[in-house]
C-alpha cells in the first residue's frame, strides 16, 4: 500500500520546516509528501528545497495564486498529483509525533476514514517557539508537564486503548481535518473536496458528511496519531455563512458527490 502525506500551508515557512523535521524522525515514512500551498510564497519554496535531499519520500509541491482562502481547491490539486492508495492529511500548523504516520497506517481499514486529536501549544508561546527553531535549528519537544501545552493527556500514546473508541455512523464534533486519513478510492467516489468553499471553515466536515452518505464510517484514533497544534488567532470567518449553506445542502440532500470538485478540476485542466 502506497501512502501520501498532504500538508496544507499558507505563509508559514518556519512552521513547515519544523514539520519537515518531525517527518524526518518518523518511524515510518510515507511514499509521498505533498505540500499544498494556498498561495505562492518564496520562503515556502526555500524550505521545501532545503529538505529535498534529507527525506527519502518523494516530495511534491503544488501552489496556486494567492487570492484568498481556497484550501479545498489546493487540496484537490494536491490529490491529483498523488499516486498513493491511502491519504494522510495535516495542516501546516500541526507538528506530528514520531509515530504519526505509523499509527494512521496501522489503523487504516477499508470502509473507514480516521481522525486523530491535537495537543495544543499555547498561542502566547508560539512566536518564541518559532524563533527558537529558526535560530537553533533544534528539535521541538514538549514534556507531559510542560506549561506551554494544554490538552496534555492527548500527548499520551497508548495504542491498545484504540479499542475503546468505536466507529461512528454520523459525523463527530471531535473531527478535525488537520489530522485525518482516508482511502483514495473513497475520496474519488465523493468527488473530493467541494471547490465552492471560500474562506475558513466547513470544507473538511463537508467531505466527511459526504463520505458518511457514501457509507464510509469514521473512526477516532485517540492515544495514537498525535499532533501538536500551533495555536493562533481565529482565521477570517467572513465566508462562513456561505460555507454553512453548502454543508447544509450536503446534509439535507444526502449528497455524495461534490457539485464542483475533483472531476470538474480535471476537466478544466
Amino acid at each position: 500500500m502506497k501512502v501520501a502525506l498532504i500538508i496544507s500551508t499558507y505563509k508559514s515557512s518556519v512552521a513547515l520546516s519544523i514539520i519537515f523535521d518531525a517527518i524526518s524522525r518518523q518511524v515510518q515514512l510515507p511514499n509521498e509528501i505533498i505540500i499544498a500551498e494556498d498561495g505562492n510564497d518564496k520562503k515556502t519554496l526555500e524550505v521545501i528545497n532545503s529538505w529535498k535531499n534529507k527525506i527519502s519520500s518523494k516530495l511534491i509541491h503544488v501552489y496556486q495564486e494567492d487570492i484568498g482562502f481556497r484550501k479545498a481547491l489546493i487540496l484537490n490539486k494536491a490529490f491529483q498529483l498523488s499516486r498513493s492508495d491511502y491519504i494522510i492529511q495535516i495542516d501546516g500548523d500541526c507538528i506530528p509525533n514520531e509515530y504519526f504516520i505509523y499509527d494512521h497506517i496501522a489503523n487504516s481499514k477499508k470502509g473507514f476514514y480516521l481522525y486523530g486529536t491535537r495537543v495544543h501549544i499555547l498561542k502566547k508561546y508560539v512566536p518564541k517557539l518559532l524563533e527558537y527553531y529558526q535560530n537553533k535549528n533544534e528539535r521541538v519537544f514538549f514534556s507531559f508537564f510542560s506549561p506551554k501545552i494544554k490538552k496534555r493527556f492527548r500527548k499520551i500514546r497508548i495504542p491498545f486503548l484504540k479499542y475503546l473508541y468505536m466507529s461512528k455512523n454520523e459525523i463527530s464534533h471531535k473531527f478535525r481535518g488537520c489530522n485525518t486519513s482516508f482511502w483514495r478510492k473513497d475520496f474519488i467516489s465523493v468527488n473530493g473536496y467541494n471547490n465552492e468553499f471560500k474562506g475558513w471553515g466547513r470544507e473538511d466536515s463537508d467531505l466527511m458528511i459526504r463520505l458518511h452518505n457514501l457509507g464510509v464510517k469514521g473512526k477516532r484514533i485517540k492515544f495514537s496519531a498525535i499532533v501538536y497544534h500551533l495555536d493562533h488567532d481565529q482565521k477570517d470567518e467572513s465566508g462562513i455563512l456561505n460555507n454553512d449553506l453548502i454543508q447544509k445542502k450536503s446534509i439535507l440532500n444526502k449528497k455524495i458527490e461534490a457539485d464542483n470538485g475533483l472531476f470538474q478540476l480535471i476537466q478544466k485542466n
